[in-house]
């Protein structure tokens, strides 16, 4: 293979192939050598009983051919070998998810208690036969073409394939140093690290394609942040996520070779992310592009609409920040929106406020725009135009799939011809009654139709207590009830059992996530495990939930938060 002059410097560092069947740990560069592994090969809840590779993102591609690490324009490349730099101070395992360990890297809950996998998810060791990688990118940021972007902080450390055949790239976030690095420092803080294994998880509890975070663990390393931009730096920790997905590859991946006129590149690519997960499409497809676009335009409406249906504003949505799978990556200033406002925006450094969550849909097209624009040059005049077409087919897939979420979310079956009009009426009076977005759905789940014809609002359902102080609400309910009495073959009991199984009682509210981050400053972790429990099954009542508050009206100090780009 061409990137064998890569293999002696881990070989060197190779600590148990001999010992423990083919596999092993390899400490980091500046890592401390390991000690054998131990464990019986039996058991997979070691690490050595288990592999990583990174063939089949070597193989298909050259790579830098610069193997020192420092910021750099880099060419004619899709990954750049570098190796994590592991953290100078105490570092402690703050989280995992055993769902992700258990179910997808098919490793045992109990290999958490390892100092292997400690120094694993901590960046100190490799996995034996992993080539560690950082992945070159551009994007558009905020509208504007910022040029080579790429994994600034971010370690590709191999590929699991598990035991039902599905491949999962493993990175980590916060690890140090890349030739993307720009003006960057490679590592991330302790608030930020939290927020986003919380919500990797919690989205995907919620039904919406993500990324998943298998652990999280906090160093005593000093990391200096300037949290608003304001020029009040302060002293924070430094932590890493160790992030899956399915593949990283995003539209900033294709973008980055087009503007660099790499076209060759840019069809070896596009070729090879088709072939490994767009398996419904030809290879020797002729259309093969145009199919590509058509299913990454119809996916990227459906995610925006999930996203929409549960209240959730991404904050930074660059193209260096959208999957080409159309899963949800890259958290930073995100949020669930508390009060209904379609102007809301998470990310106190949106200035433009240009990606309020009532914007995401155009956006999207923006950056679905630009995906198409680096693929105009592998496509003939006439597939331009078909790939025009199928863009501006994007809102009618957006409008399509956010009304037959709202309708889900509403118990509506069936087709009306006023249902665009009855789901456009209730978001306009939760706008005017700044009524909350997700209990106000949760509570009409839970509330009965007898209860809202009378108009008798029990005080626990307090989201519909304020939107019940609109002068429409009266209106609104006639119109709803009449509706519901056309769903055939329904019933009140059937109605709220099927609308609970949708909306949320419990999301990642940004005072929630907060209040995690304050304790966890102080050592004390044990809302972020609440929180990673109680997340898991968002539709469900739980008794430890209602007792911390979380379906509660949020605290009039969350009304003050913020969060930035500052991560």
């Amino acid at each position: 293979m061409w990137w064998r002059p890569w293999l002696p410097a881990c070989l060197a560092w190779s600590c148990v192939a001999a010992l423990c069947g083919s596999r092993g740990l390899c400490p980091a560069p500046n890592a401390s050598r390991p000690q054998p592994c131990q464990c019986p090969r039996r058991r997979a809840a070691e690490l050595c009983a288990w592999a990583l590779s990174s063939d089949s993102l070597l193989d298909p591609f050259p790579v830098d051919v610069i193997q020192e690490n420092y910021v750099r324009n880099v060419r004619n490349c899709i990954f750049s070998v570098v190796y994590p730099t592991p953290f100078k101070s105490r570092v402690r395992l703050l989280a995992v998810s055993k769902d992700v360990l258990e179910n997808i890297l098919d490793l045992d809950i109990s290999v958490k208690g390892s100092s292997d996998f400690l120094e694993f998810v901590s960046g100190g060791k490799v996995i034996f036969g992993s080539v560690p990688l950082a992945h070159r990118y551009g994007g558009h940021q905020f509208g504007s073409w910022a040029g080579q972007l790429g994994d600034g902080r971010a370690h590709l450390i191999g590929v699991y394939t598990n035991r039902h055949g599905e491949k999962w790239e493993l990175q980590l976030k916060g690890s140090g140093k890349t030739p993307y690095s720009r003006n960057g420092d490679g590592r991330a803080v302790l608030r930020s690290s939290i927020r986003e294994f919380l919500c990797s998880e919690a989205m995907h509890h919620l039904g919406i394609p993500t990324s998943r975070a298998a652990s999280l663990v906090v160093s005593d390393d000093d990391v200096w942040r300037d949290q608003f931009y304001n020029g009040n730096i302060k002293k924070e920790r430094g932590a890493i996520v160790l992030r899956v997905a399915k593949s990283w590859f995003r539209i900033g991946s294709l973008e980055i070779l087009a503007h660099s006129g790499e076209l060759d590149l840019l069809r070896r690519l596009l070729d090879f992310i088709i072939q490994e997960q767009f398996p419904s499409i030809a290879m020797n497809d002729s259309n093969r592009y145009l199919e590509f676009f058509s299913t990454v335009v119809s996916e990227t409406a459906n995610l925006i609409s999930l996203w929409m249906s549960v209240g959730f504003a991404h904050g930074v949505c660059n193209t260096d920040n959208f999957s080409l799978l159309s899963i949800t990556i890259d958290y930073g200033p995100f949020g669930f929106m508390d009060s209904y406002d379609p102007d809301f925006v998470p990310n106190t450094s949106d200035d433009e406020r240009r990606y309020k969550i009532g914007n995401q849909a155009s956006v999207g097209l923006f950056n679905l725009s630009k995906l198409l624009q680096a693929l105009k040059p592998l496509l003939d005049p006439r597939q331009k135009q078909l790939a025009s077409q199928i863009l501006e087919g994007f809102g009618e897939h957006y409008h399509s799939r956010f009304t037959e979420l709202f309708k889900t979310k509403l118990g509506l079956l069936g087709e009306n011809e006023s249902d665009n009009y009855l789901i456009a009426f209730l978001l306009k009076i939760m706008e005017d009654t700044k009524a909350d977005f997700t209990m106000t759905f949760r509570e009409l789940s839970e509330i009965t139709a007898d209860q809202l014809k009378k108009l008798h609002i029990p005080e626990e359902f307090w989201a519909l207590q304020d939107l019940s102080k609109h002068k429409l609400f009266s209106e609104w309910v006639t119109m709803y009830l009449l509706r519901l009495n056309s769903n055939n073959g329904d019933s009140d009991a059937k109605r709220r059992t099927r609308m609970a199984t949708v909306n949320p009682r419990y999301i990642l509210r940004n005072w929630m996530a907060e209040s995690a981050v304050q304790k966890a400053n102080l050592n004390d972790f044990s809302e972020v495990e609440l929180l990673e429990q109680v997340l898991q099954q968002p539709f469900q009542r739980q008794e430890t939930a209602e007792r911390a508050g979380y379906s509660l009206r949020p605290p009039a100090w969350a009304r003050h938060l913020k969060v930035s780009c500052s991560s």
